[in-house]
C-alpha cells in the first residue's frame, strides 16, 4: 500500500478550506508585509508597546488587505485553472472522508472533556477510534482507491462502492479488483478527454485500440456486440472498425440486410453483401472456413496444443453483421434455426481458429441471441438512447449500474469482458472524412500486397 501516498484520513472532510488557509495565508501575510516592510522596519520591537500602533495609517492598511485578498484570489484561481488535477485530488479526498463519516463507516468513543474554565461543567466529545484505511490516486487519468477489507462490520459497504464513487466523483468505474485483505477499485477520471480521434485508432497484436485506456483484445475475449437506435453514431463506430482492420491482414465480410450505407462498401472492396440469399450464403462460406481452418491447423507442422490462429502466422477473418435482428426477424423459423445454430458454432469455436463476429442491433433480443449466445460476446456497446430494457438486455438484467444520457454523438456504455460497464465514447471522426475513399485506398493496396504475394509464390513454385 506504499504506493497509494495519499490516506484518505477523517480530518479531510475540510481538507479544501484546510489547504486554502495554509496555502495563502503566507501569500497574504507577505504582500501585507511589501506594503508595510518600511514601517516595520522603524519599528522599536524592544520597546514596543501599543502607542505606537497610533501611528499606523487605517486607510492604506485597509488597501494594502484589499490588494493582498485580490493576490489570494488571483492565485487561488490560476490553482484551479493551471492544477486542475491536483485540485480534483483534494475534492476526491475530501469527499471520500464525508462519504465515510456521513455514512457512520467508522468506530468512536465518548470522552470527557473540562471546560475552559475551572468552575464549568466538563463535556463529552466524541474520539474516533477506528477509521477505514482508504488510499487515493490519481495517475495517467485513472483513479484508484484501495480500502483496507478486515472482516468488520462494515466490510458489506466497503465492497460495494461502486455507484456511490461513480456518481460522487463522476467518474466511471473501469475494473474492481479483489485481492488479499483489500479491493481495489479503478476508475476512469474525465472520460471524455480519453475520447480518440478515427486516426489514432490501432488494430495490431490482436486487440483494437478505441480509447486512451479502452482496446477490444478480440484474441483473447472475442466477438462484439453492438445496440444503439438511430443517430447514435453506431454505422460511424462499425466503419471505423472497418478501416481499422483493414490495416491488418484480416479478411472482412460484411452484411448489411437493409441495403443501407454499409452496402455502399461494395462499390470499394469484396465480401459486401445485402441481399437474402448472399447473406445466408455468405454466413454458410464463413462457417465452413473456420471449420476448415481448425481442421488444417492440427495438420500444421509448428502445431501447438493451446495455441491459435495468430501462433501460426494466420490471419484474422471477420464478420460484420448490421441489423442483425432485423434480419433474422425477415427468416421463416427453418431459416432462422439455421443460422442461430451456425452462429452459436461460431460464437463457441472462432477464437482458436480466429473467425469473430461483430453483430449490429437497435436492441439485443432475447429471441435470436439466446442459448448463450450473448454471454459469448465479451465487448459490447450500447451507443444512444436505449431504454433500462434495452440495458438489461445488453448488459445482463442484473447489473448494478445508473444510466444517464448525454446529449453526445457517439456516447455509449461499453462492457470490455470484465463484467464492469463504463462511459464509452466512439472515435472521433473529422469533419470531410469520406470512408469511402479510404476504405477503397486501403482495400486496394490490400488486393495488390496479395496480388504481388501470390505471384512470387507461383514463381518460386
Amino acid at each position: 500500500m506504499t504506493q497509494f501516498s495519499k490516506r484518505v484520513r477523517a480530518s479531510d472532510k475540510d481538507l479544501i478550506s484546510r489547504f486554502t488557509v495554509l496555502s495563502l495565508l503566507p501569500v497574504f501575510l507577505l504582500v501585507v508585509g511589501l506594503f508595510h516592510i518600511k514601517t516595520i522596519q522603524q519599528i522599536n520591537w524592544q520597546n514596543f508597546n501599543l502607542s505606537q500602533a497610533d501611528k499606523i495609517d487605517i486607510s492604506y492598511l485597509a488597501i494594502s488587505f484589499s490588494i493582498a485578498l485580490l493576490v489570494c484570489l488571483l492565485v487561488a484561481f490560476l490553482f484551479k485553472r493551471y492544477k486542475y488535477d491536483s485540485f480534483k485530488q483534494l475534492q476526491h479526498r475530501q469527499k471520500l472522508a464525508k462519504m465515510i463519516l456521513e455514512n457512520r463507516w467508522y468506530e468512536s468513543e465518548q470522552v470527557k472533556t473540562d471546560g475552559f474554565f475551572k468552575d464549568s461543567s466538563s463535556r463529552t466529545k466524541e474520539r474516533i477510534t477506528y477509521f477505514p484505511k482508504m488510499y487515493y490516486r490519481l495517475n495517467n487519468g485513472l483513479i484508484q482507491i484501495r480500502v483496507e477489507i478486515t472482516l468488520g462490520k462494515y466490510q458489506d459497504q466497503l465492497l460495494h462502492l461502486e455507484k456511490k464513487l461513480e456518481s460522487g466523483l463522476y467518474c466511471e468505474l473501469t475494473d474492481k479488483e479483489l485481492k488479499d485483505s483489500y479491493v481495489e477499485y479503478t476508475l476512469l477520471y474525465d472520460t471524455i478527454s480519453s475520447r480518440i480521434s478515427i486516426d489514432d485508432v490501432l488494430a495490431s497484436d490482436g486487440k483494437v485500440r478505441l480509447m486512451e485506456n479502452v482496446w477490444w483484445e478480440y484474441d483473447k475475449l472475442p466477438h462484439m456486440l453492438i445496440a444503439g437506435g438511430t443517430g447514435g453514431g453506431k454505422t460511424y463506430f462499425i466503419l471505423t472498425l472497418i478501416e481499422a482492420l483493414l490495416h491488418t491482414d484480416s479478411e472482412l465480410y460484411i452484411l448489411d440486410p437493409k441495403n443501407a450505407d454499409l452496402a455502399d462498401l461494395g462499390s470499394v472492396m469484396e465480401n459486401v453483401y445485402y441481399k437474402k440469399e448472399d447473406i445466408l450464403s455468405c454466413i454458410d462460406k464463413f462457417y465452413e472456413e473456420m471449420m476448415k481452418r481448425s481442421e488444417e491447423m492440427k495438420q500444421m507442422e509448428n502445431y501447438k496444443t493451446g495455441e491459435n490462429y495468430a501462433y501460426l502466422e494466420l490471419p484474422a477473418n471477420f464478420l460484420i453483421f448490421d441489423e442483425y435482428v432485423a434480419f433474422m426477424e425477415m427468416l421463416g423459423n427453418k431459416e432462422n434455426t439455421v443460422v442461430l445454430n451456425k452462429l452459436k458454432q461460431i460464437v463457441m469455436l472462432g477464437r482458436q481458429a480466429g473467425f469473430f463476429l461483430i453483430l449490429s442491433c437497435q436492441r439485443p433480443d432475447a429471441k435470436y441471441l439466446g442459448d448463450g449466445i450473448r454471454d459469448q460476446f465479451n465487448f459490447r456497446v450500447a451507443l444512444g438512447r436505449m431504454s433500462e430494457m434495452g440495458y438489461g438486455m445488453m448488459f445482463g438484467s442484473d447489473v448494478q449500474k445508473d444510466f444517464f444520457l448525454k446529449q453526445i454523438k457517439g456516447r455509449g456504455y461499453v462492457d470490455v469482458g470484465t463484467s464492469v460497464i463504463s462511459e464509452f465514447y466512439t472515435p472521433l471522426v473529422p469533419k470531410g472524412h469520406d470512408f469511402l475513399e479510404e476504405i477503397k485506398k486501403l482495400s486496394n493496396s490490400k488486393q495488390s500486397t496479395q496480388a504481388m504475394c501470390e505471384a512470387k509464390v507461383a514463381g518460386v513454385d
